[in-house]
């Protein structure tokens, strides 16, 4: 069982933990319902999509790495709000990060918020951000928008926990390469998962 908070409970055989890479959930879920999507908006909302179909969860939870110049390194940031952070259609009239005839704002809030984590707004988009300067954004990503934007839409809880691996900088993958390993034990220290 997993207590999000005193009202919001879910049993452990229910939650399909998302993860982007293994190296992000290490050995510590190794006996949970979990699903590798690859890296991308593409791969995320293929692979979520097969896997809400196919194992029906009550709660999904992203669990994965991510930059920001906001947080520090080390921190685990519950986001309950993201954008799409490579959607540019401003050309043709539409706000910055809106998808035209989504339906959807440019800023989506949706997402379960986890006691006593700080909360931030997850920037999604297909590039390895090395130079964060948006203030609309705190924290740096490459699924989260894609599953938190099928969770809503196939009316399934989600919660996204972010461990901030590096500073969205000069020095992002140097740093993301030496700190994606400590994502897992701290989502598991969180979450109260002991394998």
């Amino acid at each position: 069982m997993i207590a999000l908070n005193q009202d919001c409970k879910y049993p452990l055989e229910k939650i399909l933990f998302v993860f982007a890479l293994e190296s992000e959930a290490a050995d510590v879920f190794n006996k949970q319902n979990k699903l590798f999507t690859g890296i991308g908006k593409i791969n995320a909302a293929y692979e979520l999509t097969k896997a809400i179909h196919n194992k029906k969860p009550d709660l999904i939870i992203n669990l994965g790495s991510a930059g920001s110049s906001t947080f520090s390194k080390g921190d685990v940031i519950c986001c309950t709000q993201f954008v799409q952070r490579d959607m540019d259609v401003r050309g043709l009239g539409y706000e910055l990060y809106e998808t035209p005839f989504s339906g959807v704002p440019s800023l989506l809030q949706y997402g379960l918020k986890i006691e006593k984590l700080p909360l931030g707004i997850c920037g999604t988009g297909d590039n390895f951000e090395m130079s964060h300067n948006e203030t609309k954004y705190n924290v740096v990503d490459m699924e989260a928008y894609a599953l938190a934007t099928i969770a809503m839409r196939e009316n399934i809880p989600f919660v996204c926990l972010k461990y901030i691996s590096d500073g969205a900088d000069d020095n992002a993958a140097d740093d993301w390469a030496e700190s994606v390993h400590k994502a897992a034990h701290a989502f598991g220290k969180i979450l109260q998962i002991n394998d």
